[in-house]
């Protein structure tokens, strides 16, 4: 066999915990080859450098061995090399560590008093009815 599709050898090498996540990861435009997306039924050969983009991080990696079936972690390990740079896992790690604005109005403290139930009622039900 000359080569294998990219959702099931990013499954085999356990990028992805499911196939229909590495599917969906390529549907979503996340896995690329030479920047450009790829579909998950697309055909990759020993040799080619995969990019794959999962949160913050942006790995790049090179397929070294086919896998047809998925393997142990230590064996995934071995069919491909990593070429992402150290500095692109720090400054994924920080992104990660960043904290996050908050939504706007999702202070949520629990379910409303009476008053407040009180009032929003009144404003949604007697609207009409001050004519």
């Amino acid at each position: 066999m000359d080569g294998i599709r990219i959702d099931r050898w990013l499954w085999a090498t356990r990028f992805y915990k499911t196939r229909s996540l590495a599917t969906d990861a390529c549907k979503r435009k996340l896995i690329r080859i030479n920047n450009t997306p790829l579909k998950p039924s697309r055909e990759i050969k020993v040799g080619e450098v995969i990019e794959i983009k999962r949160g913050p991080l942006k790995r790049t990696i090179k397929m070294t061995a086919l896998l047809m079936k998925r393997v142990s972690a230590t064996k995934a390990q071995e069919c491909y090399e990593d070429l992402t740079p150290p500095d692109e896992y720090e400054s994924a790690k920080r992104e990660a560590k960043r904290p996050r604005p908050r939504p706007v109005g999702s202070s949520s403290k629990g379910r409303p008093s009476k008053k407040q139930r009180r009032d929003l009622e009144e404003f949604l039900f007697n609207e009409g009815s001050n004519s």
